[in-house]
């Protein structure tokens, strides 16, 4: 949905039913926020909650963060008026929990538009459940509104009957099956959330690990963990040295009749170019922001 890479190195859930968090969002130094209208809301909250949630995105302030509501699932109560009021009220997207089918997807998107959501509205889909990974290429070909495949690995690991080791062992074949459909895709890919906020290291230590894997940022749970977020989803200054040397390397190469050329050894080509140039863009994109925030 989105001309050039934008960052997401983090992207922080905001309880819609707390008004204060919603305003201390404004100061934040996330990348994405996740106005939460499911899991963080109790039932009874529900509609008090989707009335905050839009309140705070009519006011604005929240300079370029990218601002995504999570709905309630469509077979609730709660989903169909939680997408026609993000529909009007200003969002970045939608993030529709508990996708396990493609047909999730269009059935959101259809009353998004019956709601009259602007085109350029995403759909972001919650992978937390077995049958998500199995259908997670249907669900990422779904519709051209399709932004993002955002992990669930607290849910899937309970699903699974797995257990929540710091290698995320349970959890692995499910990020690799989710990449893949995001990528093949065009998607933005997220990481789950690192639940206990007393680790510094081992929250670190994922972060490190879903950035190795090439997921795009990380899903988070409280402010604190930001900076952290921020620092290893963004490209590192040695890479973005070595993206301008390998841009560089590659146009003498062509300017000589080559199509490849060495660079410290390394073979590089087109496609290392390409690499080149979205990581110095999204480095750009980062800087941009960075000078947007309050």
């Amino acid at each position: 949905m989105s001309a050039g890479p934008r960052p997401r190195r983090s992207a922080l859930y905001m309880p819609g039913s707390n008004a204060r968090a919603l305003e201390k969002a404004r100061g934040l130094d996330a990348d994405v926020l996740l106005f939460d209208l499911e899991d963080s809301v109790a039932p009874a909250a529900k509609q008090a909650a989707r009335g905050l949630v839009t309140a705070a995105l009519g006011q604005g302030g929240y300079g370029e963060r990218e601002l995504i509501v999570r709905v309630n699932g469509n077979d609730t109560e709660w989903g169909e008026d939680d997408i026609a009021a993000a529909a009007a009220g200003g969002a970045d997207g939608i993030l529709l929990p508990k996708v396990e089918d493609g047909e999730t997807v269009r059935a959101a998107v259809r009353r998004l538009e019956a709601a009259g959501a602007p085109p350029a509205l995403a759909v972001w889909c919650m992978m937390e459940t077995p049958g998500a990974m199995l259908r997670a290429a249907e669900i990422a070909a779904a519709s051209p509104r399709l932004g993002a495949l955002v992990m669930g690995t607290t849910d899937l690991t309970e699903a699974l009957g797995g257990r929540a080791t710091p290698d995320r062992l349970a959890v692995l074949p499910s990020l690799g099956l989710c990449l893949l459909a995001a990528r093949a895709h065009g998607l933005a890919a997220l990481d789950g959330v690192h639940m206990d906020l007393s680790d510094d290291a081992g929250f670190k230590a994922a972060c490190q690990q879903g950035r190795d894997l090439g997921f795009d940022g990380k899903t988070l749970i409280h402010p604190k963990t930001l900076a952290i977020a921020n620092q290893i989803f963004a490209p590192q200054p040695d890479d973005l040295e070595f993206a301008r040397r390998v841009i560089r390397a590659h146009g003498d190469a062509e300017a000589k009749g080559a199509g490849v050329t060495l660079l410290d050894g390394k073979l590089i080509e087109a496609l290392h170019v390409t690499e080149a140039e979205r990581l110095l863009a999204l480095a750009a994109a980062i800087a941009e922001r960075g000078k947007a925030v309050p």
